[in-house]
């Protein structure tokens, strides 16, 4: 049976006050969780207060991204390894958001390769894929995110999905409030997978990423194909992030 996975992205938000002060309330607020994996992703600055914050819990943190050019170290000014986040204990690791495609320009080959680093790290990738409004209104939306898993399977075969979790963020989604009809996407996502593996695509974790809120998650949990969220801007609130998490442990 899969097991529910809700991730926090705080994406170039917070400081380290701020960020103390959101790791401790959610320390409190989660610690009798137990049906549900819960994780964080703060910036890399701030990794080291989730690593003190979270000890001896079962809370995990990761990161929102990982370098693609070296998976353990080399002459990349800025750039953070695979080799680094796992030393730092991150568990999880965000690969290819919308907003790294979009405004960095990242390519399918450059996503494989970051995959492929972590996972020799042992820390899983949280593949995000999804369309942009034009996409859908097309009605290119299967096709663009079809292109998006395949270019993965492509340049590392269909076996990485047993050790990914992958993310649908429909793009026009993202920050409007607006939410998708993501069970019609996440049952396509799967039946993809199972074209070409079906005991993996039974065991992926499929995740739904787009203005996932307390008062919206616990339907969107309710659906079969969902297995947890991508919350953005509803976790960097304590409150607001508890409800979303108690609201997939109570589905």
């Amino acid at each position: 049976m899969r097991r529910s996975l809700v991730v926090g992205n705080w994406k170039m938000n917070g400081s380290k006050s701020s960020a103390i002060s959101l790791l401790t309330g959610l320390k409190a607020s989660l610690a009798d969780v137990s049906g549900v994996e819960v994780c964080v992703c703060p910036p890399y600055i701030y990794l080291s207060e989730a690593s003190d914050s979270f000890a001896d819990t079962k809370l995990a943190f990761g990161a929102q991204d990982v370098s693609g050019n070296a998976e353990a170290g080399g002459a990349y000014t800025g750039e953070v390894s695979a080799a680094m986040l796992s030393d730092a204990g991150c568990q999880y690791a965000i690969v290819g958001h919308s907003e790294r495609r979009e405004y960095f320009g990242e390519s399918a080959d450059l996503l494989a390769k970051k995959v492929e680093f972590l996972l020799s790290e042992k820390i899983t990738p949280i593949l995000c894929v999804g369309e942009k409004l034009e996409d859908r209104e097309s009605g290119l939306h299967e096709r663009v995110v079809n292109g998006q898993l395949m270019d993965i399977v492509d340049r590392l075969g269909v076996d990485v999905f047993s050790q990914i979790v992958v993310a649908y963020e429909p793009v026009w989604a993202i920050g409007t409030g607006l939410t998708a009809t993501p069970q019609q996407m996440h049952a396509f996502i799967r039946k993809a997978i199972s074209a070409l593996d079906l005991a993996i695509a039974d065991e992926i974790r499929l995740l739904y990423g787009g203005s996932v809120k307390p008062d919206n998650a616990k339907d969107l949990f309710a659906m079969q194909d969902i297995d947890g969220a991508l919350v953005g801007g509803a976790c960097l609130d304590v409150e607001s992030f508890s409800l979303i998490v108690k609201a997939q442990e109570t589905v």
